[in-house]
């Protein structure tokens, strides 16, 4: 029988994928016998033993790594950090970063298009100085990060949409310690000088008054940062 959430009663929780699949790496290594400090498989290895997709096993190994399961090492490989005598409890980190990228295409090429129909010449001057700020703290890891937030701020302000700006500000926020630490392994810099690439076709389009270019650059841009970040 379906129960009837109306009336105040708080909806069961939903364990997040990756940290289901989590859970599954964690029961891999017992039955494999995986030692601390040995190599776990491959992630294409991996993820076709647990039948995930990549995406979903990189999630599930930053909060591993998050708990102090596991250690990351890059060009090297996953290995099993040195295991308490009690099961680890993962750290609730929020959404995942690719559901969160997934949203961000869904919602922020429709922004853009909607800057690129109504946006004023101060509002284009805005995105403008976000992308010189950008280009300017290129190897500035925290002024980046913060030129890259008004960038896209300032293309949700364009449309005169303070609802759209708050959606925008809500899911920046949700950037964290999964996302950051996905970042700090997977983050090329032919993603970094991509990016720089990306955010002046965006404004380009929005300055051209052309939504469907504007839409068509943000999703392009969103989409190559979850093929780097999914595939490495």
């Amino acid at each position: 029988m379906k129960k009837n959430y109306s009336h105040g009663e708080s909806v069961p929780h939903e364990p997040r994928l990756y940290r289901l699949v989590a859970d599954r790496i964690q029961v891999l290594i017992a039955e494999e016998n995986i030692f601390p400090g040995e190599r776990l498989p491959s992630e294409r290895d991996l993820a076709t033993k647990l039948s995930v997709s990549r995406a979903s096993l990189r999630e599930a190994l930053i909060a591993l790594e998050l708990g102090g399961v596991i250690e990351v090492r890059g060009g090297s490989g996953v290995y099993v950090s040195e295991l308490p005598e009690e099961k680890p409890d993962l750290p609730e980190v929020g959404p995942g970063p690719f559901e969160v990228l997934s949203a961000r295409r869904l919602i922020e090429a429709e922004i853009a298009a909607i800057a690129a129909r109504v946006a004023t010449d101060a509002a284009i001057d805005d995105i403008l100085k976000a992308v010189l700020e950008m280009e300017k703290h290129h190897a500035n890891y925290s002024s980046n990060e913060n030129a890259d937030r008004n960038f896209h701020l300032s293309i949700a302000r364009a449309t005169g949409n303070s609802a759209l700006v708050g959606t925008i500000e809500y899911l920046w926020g949700q950037r964290g310690r999964l996302w950051h630490k996905l970042k700090e392994h997977f983050q090329t810099e032919e993603l970094r000088l991509q990016t720089l690439t990306d955010h002046r076709n965006i404004l380009e389009a929005i300055a051209s008054h052309d939504p469907a270019a504007a839409r068509k650059a943000m999703r392009a841009h969103l989409e190559r940062v979850t093929r780097t970040f999914s595939r490495g």
